[in-house]
């Protein structure tokens, strides 16, 4: 395992250390330990100063997080399913409101810049203090990546001292060791955490059965968090994280060889040997100071990225025709400011900056067959055709707007958001939001939005393409028309609301809809699990949620279900990836997205009895699209998961937890993909049934 030494690396280095050591940075003077209440203090006020305000927030705190299916041994995107509106697809991928990802994550609200797409997440569901899903017409410190913003509030050590170690594993030779360890001293406040990973389900089946054929998974996962409180209105805090993943491709056995390579015309497809590498690290560098009515943080921030996808040669030439190699690698570094200044009694100004410069460098080798016109082999050796690129490019964000209490239960937060994209596109936009929230009731909360979108596309999702040089080959394309990716463009309106029965129950209601040029899509066009995005001229997204949720003593429960409606109409980039019938019929047809999901569904059930818990959970999806041109829809699916958690006290500070999941308990068989449809790669099932248990020392 090998990560560049860079700021992220090497402070989670650090950050292990201090854990391994137990003692914080040395320094020359005492300090004065930090209240627990200064550094909470510290966190109000940096979230104040960017409110979601007018916005749909669904918030997973870490208590829910313990009771969900595998808690949190379970991927961060297993969490973020159980918020309304998330439908689930392949890969790892979540789809918030009928869009195909376009999720901007956060920690500590600070931007985590995109990496290369792949599967799985480098973000681990154990340094979750919560989660929250903000959606809806976001306000104007929000920008570039809009479905929705993923909100990670961090674990640190003034509130979480000690640690724990624990152990997981079961079906498909699941077994996950992990650590955490934080704690305070003087001015410092640390908290790590690290977990190795094995499984022989590592991406999802391409076949129905039990096991999958060549699908292990080697991972490590490891993040880090530092801060040191300067005075009780400032600190300074370093966030950082890597991960390193190697995956096999899973094997689809009993394809039919479609073309001779070197005289051999036969290979069993339940033996290829594809596999691919994935290596992520960032890191954040904050500083936060308040004082009187003004309120600040400005922060740098770096991500590191690569993805190395190894082909099977000689099989992949006798099945697809081409055997191509993916090697890319991204730099991202940027800063961001946010600022909020307390006007008067009615009116709070926020204001900000977000820069990020990114690096991409691609050597993606190509191995074909020649062809004639037609398509049809004409020698049974290969050649190779060199593909690389170097691409560097900005993208800048500004944003001003005013909190107008104009009633004590009425507030309007309006203002604007300014973004340029100065990649292979250049391209800007003037982006007014508006939001009102009226507290009718003490019971009963209103809101709406208005917001104006501007998508840029994901950098590292663009590969430039010279379509003409596979021309006369087995990888020839039937569309040699290539128009540039652009940027989405797009009105949302939004409206909700919230309601407490009691102080136990509380229900919600949300309905947006959006209209949007050169709407955004993204799909996988070869044999690594990257994707490529690419644009509608014209998009619809519409739909409507309800959410519940109830907390009475050791009970709590929760419910969601969200209608979408997601189209799209005439493709109007990369025209190349797509069969001609296919590209024609969407140029004069609405068709569905195919990661539109009708009725997407999340409930659990929890029951806590002196030092046992119970809990159960489901998730519904009535299917993605499929087909040609996504005429087709697939089956609908609801697993089951059940789980029990038994806490054993030993002293008045350390515990043993052990715990029991079973999932999928219907052992239902389902697809999440079928390999048809618009962008769709190979077929791919949900997991089937599986036990998992585990035990955790608390120290």
């Amino acid at each position: 395992m090998r990560f560049p030494l860079t700021l992220p690396a090497l402070a989670l280095l650090s950050c292990s250390a201090l854990a391994q050591s137990g003692a914080p940075p040395a320094s020359g003077t005492a300090s004065v330990l930090p209240e627990v209440d200064v550094v909470e203090q510290l966190n109000q006020a940096r979230n104040s100063i960017v409110p979601n305000l007018g916005a749909t927030s669904y918030s997973i705190p870490e208590s829910q997080i313990q009771l969900q299916s595998q808690g949190a041994n379970a991927p961060i995107n297993q969490t973020i399913l159980r918020a309304p509106g998330v439908a689930q697809d392949s890969f790892g991928q979540l789809h918030v409101r009928g869009e195909h990802n376009n999720l901007q994550f956060r920690i500590d609200d600070v931007l985590l810049p995109e990496g290369i797409t792949g599967f799985g997440m480098e973000l681990d569901s154990r340094f979750l203090s919560s989660v929250n899903l903000i959606d809806g017409a976001l306000p104007a410190q929000f920008g570039f990546k809009t479905a929705a913003i993923i909100d990670i509030q961090t674990k640190d050590g003034a509130a979480n001292p000690g640690g724990t170690v624990s152990f997981y594993g079961g079906g498909n030779d699941h077994f996950e060791p992990s650590f955490e360890y934080g704690g305070s001293q003087g001015k410092w406040t640390w908290y790590t955490e690290g977990d190795y990973l094995n499984d022989n389900l590592g991406i999802e089946n391409p076949t129905p059965k039990t096991a999958a054929i060549h699908d292990n998974t080697s991972q490590y996962r490891g993040f880090g968090y530092l801060s040191y409180v300067i005075d009780d209105t400032s600190r300074i805090s370093l966030i950082t994280g890597a991960s390193y993943q190697d995956y096999q491709i899973p094997d689809n056995p009993d394809q039919t060889p479609m073309f001779d390579y070197k005289g051999v015309t036969n290979f069993n497809s339940a033996d290829l040997n594809e596999n691919q590498r994935q290596q992520n690290s960032y890191g954040i560098l904050a500083y936060q100071k308040s004082f009187d009515d003004f309120n600040i943080q400005a922060a740098l921030f770096e991500r590191y990225s690569t993805v190395l996808f190894t082909p099977d040669t000689e099989g992949d030439l006798i099945f697809n025709g081409l055997a191509g190699a993916e090697n890319q690698s991204l730099n991202s570094d940027g800063v961001q400011i946010d600022a909020s200044y307390d006007l008067n009694d009615k009116h709070t100004l926020r204001f900000g900056l977000q820069a990020t410069l990114a690096e991409q460098h691609a050597d993606d080798p190509l191995e074909v067959f020649p062809a004639d016109s037609t398509g049809v082999q004409t020698s049974d050796a290969p050649f190779a055709i060199d593909q690389r690129d170097y691409r560097a490019g900005w993208l800048y964000g500004f944003y001003l707007q005013d909190e107008w209490k104009i009633l004590p239960s009425l507030t309007m937060n309006y203002g604007g958001r300014f973004d340029v994209v100065d990649e292979f596109t250049h391209e800007n936009q003037l982006s007014p939001r508006l939001n009102l929230t009226l507290q009718a009731t003490r019971s009963t909360t209103l809101h709406a939005g208005y917001a104006k979108y501007f998508t840029p596309p994901s950098f590292e999702a663009v590969t430039p393409r010279d379509v003409a040089a596979t021309n006369n080959t087995t990888n020839a394309f039937a569309v040699q028309q290539d128009d540039p990716v652009r940027s989405e463009r797009g009105d949302y309106f939004d409206a909700g609301v919230t309601q407490d029965i009691g102080s136990d129950l509380r229900l919600g209601m949300d309905a947006y809809y959006k209209e949007a040029a050169n709407q955004i899509d993204s799909g996988q066009f070869g044999a690594a699990i990257i994707e490529t995005e690419f644009n509608y001229k014209y998009g619809n997204v519409s739909g409507i949620e309800w959410t519940a949720n109830y907390n009475h003593g050791g009970f709590s429960a929760y419910g969601n279900i969200a209608i979408s409606k997601a189209l799209g109409k005439d493709i109007d980039s990369q025209q190349f990836q797509f069969d001609p019938t296919e590209l024609a019929y969407i140029k004069t047809h609405w068709i569905y997205l195919d990661h539109n999901q009708a009725v997407t569904a999340s409930a659990g059930v929890s029951y806590t009895w002196e030092n046992t818990r119970l809990y159960a959970d489901f998730l519904y999806g009535n299917g993605l699209r499929a087909g040609f041109a996504n005429l087709e829809k697939l089956s609908p699916y609801y697993p089951i998961n059940l789980g029990v958690e038994q806490t054993i006290h030993l002293t008045r500070t350390e515990d043993v937890k052990l715990r029991f999941d079973l999932i999928n308990v219907l052992d239902q068989v389902y697809e999440l993909r079928s390999g048809t449809g618009v962008g769709v790669g190979a077929p791919q099932y949900g997991p089937r049934r599986a036990f998992y248990g585990g035990a955790s020392f608390d120290f």
